[in-house]
């Protein structure tokens, strides 16, 4: 029975919430429009967008040169674990940055580098984020190419094949205006509603007789009006009554 009463009582109040949230939608949605307008904004202005170009390099180590056998391919997966390394070492990165002019440091550039290695595969991705799209390009190609010379310079393998160059990127990576605009309004959606909700809560106010019986269990036997209706009331009934007045009159 009592777990009944609690089941009918979270039911009241959630129906009461969502009636509030009804009433304030004007606010959730003004808010919502504020919050992805705002974040737009920012995403927009003030975040320096950073572009991605990738290239692929083909990892193998054949031991006749006339065939690939199933241990070339298997010590090919093992050895891009080591390429990853190579790839980002001081040698390779100073040949990329004297051939292409770039002024930056070492350091600087193995920032910009990510790599990657697809599962079951001896494909290695050779990834370069920068602010310039077409520097973004350019360094992308040149690393594959010196780490190419490199890597089989220091393993001691047949070669390494440039599967695929890089190319300009056209729009930022992970920049998306339209996403940017959905988020910002589910926050401030979100944030709205909560707020209404929080200040509905820690309202005790008692405004109705429904207030009366849920919060205090009393059974309201009658209303009273307020002082001021009843004058405002009355004030309305002479108005009434002189323009009666005033039409009978004429």
């Amino acid at each position: 029975m009592d777990q009944t009463t609690n089941n009918d009582e979270i039911q009241i109040d959630l129906k009461e919430i969502f009636y509030v949230l009804l009433h304030k939608l004007w606010i959730i949605i003004i808010v919502a429009i504020i919050g992805a307008a705002a974040l737009g904004f920012v995403n927009l202005y003030f975040i320096t967008p950073l572009y991605t170009s990738t290239t692929k390099i083909y990892v193998i180590n054949r031991q006749d040169e006339t065939k690939t056998t199933a241990s070339d391919l298997a010590s090919g997966t093992q050895l891009t674990q080591d390429y990853m390394i190579l790839v980002t070492s001081y040698p390779v990165l100073e040949h990329v940055l004297k051939n292409t002019q770039v002024d930056m440091t070492p350091d600087e550039l193995s920032a910009l580098i990510s790599l990657k290695n697809p599962d079951g595969t001896r494909i290695l991705e050779i990834n370069v984020t920068d602010t310039d799209p077409e520097r973004a390009k350019l360094l992308a190609d040149a690393i594959a190419e010196a780490s190419a010379d490199q890597l089989v310079k220091i393993m001691e393998i047949e070669k390494v094949n440039i599967v695929e160059y890089g190319r300009v990127p056209s729009s930022p990576t992970g920049q998306n205006i339209k996403r940017s605009f959905i988020v910002g309004g589910v926050i401030g959606a979100v944030l709205a509603a909560a707020i209404i909700i929080a200040v509905h809560m820690l309202n005790d106010n008692i405004r109705t007789t429904d207030d009366i019986e849920h919060y205090l269990g009393i059974t309201t036997l009658g209303m009273l009006p307020l002082e001021e209706e009843l004058i405002k009331k009355k004030h309305k009934s002479k108005i009434k009554k002189n323009k009666k007045n005033v039409v009978i009159a004429n």
